[in-house]
């Protein structure tokens, strides 16, 4: 593998991370914890469930990038998989090193890493391109997902998708200026299956979708609960999982 290190040269100012989350939100007012923390914890087993059918591996070399404080390690989980971790926040990277959910992590930013080509069997995109697209085009996270894959590799994205009601209510209020106020960052930008795809596809990959939810993390358990059915029923079919409210794609790199 190649040293683990972001290009240095750019501009700090041209180096991309989150922008400043406003606690002072309406939906986090009217949202309780424990019903965000049903909706993370059947989250992440579904994220699992949708892995394991789709990505054939049994152990690998796996890059999350834009990782955040969980890398996917419930994803692909150790000894079985060696995870190597990125982000733009070095506070975050010394939390996932501390907390031991990386077997290696380091400061970087994505479409702009200095690693060796085809040297991973996954490069997973957690709930982190809606942020980048904010600032500026995808093109070159994927084609650098391109290049850092081995053939046969796979690019994982989770994002969430536009399609969804709740994905184009959270359009509306970003044109409308009302982003922060209402759901507390200005670059939550919901992604169109049809962008996620065609992305995937200029950069020389093979996508296909899938619906992670079709729910939302701030309905009431109850309601979340009676959408389950849903995700298994719909969740993989083609016509229906561009509508989900997180969209999980998987694209292979041809061999």
């Amino acid at each position: 593998m190649g040293q683990l290190r972001a290009n240095s040269d750019r501009p700090l100012a041209d180096r991309v991370g989150c922008e400043p989350y406003c606690g002072a939100n309406l939906l986090d007012r009217l949202s309780s914890s424990s019903t965000l923390e049903f909706y993370y914890r059947y989250m992440m087993a579904r994220e699992r469930e949708v892995v394991l059918q789709r990505v054939s591996l049994k152990t690998g070399t796996v890059l999350s990038v834009g990782c955040g404080w969980h890398p996917g390690r419930h994803l692909f989980p150790a000894p079985a998989f060696r995870l190597v971790a990125v982000d733009a926040d070095p506070a975050r990277v010394a939390g996932v090193e501390s907390a031991g959910r990386a077997d290696q992590a380091f400061v970087g930013y994505a479409g702009r890493l200095d690693l060796a080509r085809e040297t991973f069997d996954v490069v997973l995109y957690r709930l982190v391109l809606h942020h980048i697209v904010f600032h500026e085009p995808l093109h070159a996270c994927f084609a650098e997902a391109t290049r850092l894959l081995r053939p046969g590799g796979t690019l994982v994205a989770i994002e969430p998708g536009l399609w969804h009601p709740v994905g184009l209510g959270l359009a509306l209020a970003n044109h409308t200026g009302l982003g922060v106020a209402a759901h507390a960052t200005p670059d939550d930008i919901p992604l169109s299956p049809r962008r996620l795809l065609g992305e995937a596809r200029r950069a020389g990959l093979v996508p296909e979708l899938h619906a992670v939810t079709y729910a939302w993390r701030r309905l009431v358990p109850a309601l979340q609960r009676a959408l389950r059915p849903l995700d298994t029923a719909l969740g993989s079919r083609p016509r229906a999982a561009g509508f989900g409210h997180t969209l999980l794609m998987v694209a292979r790199k041809p061999y």
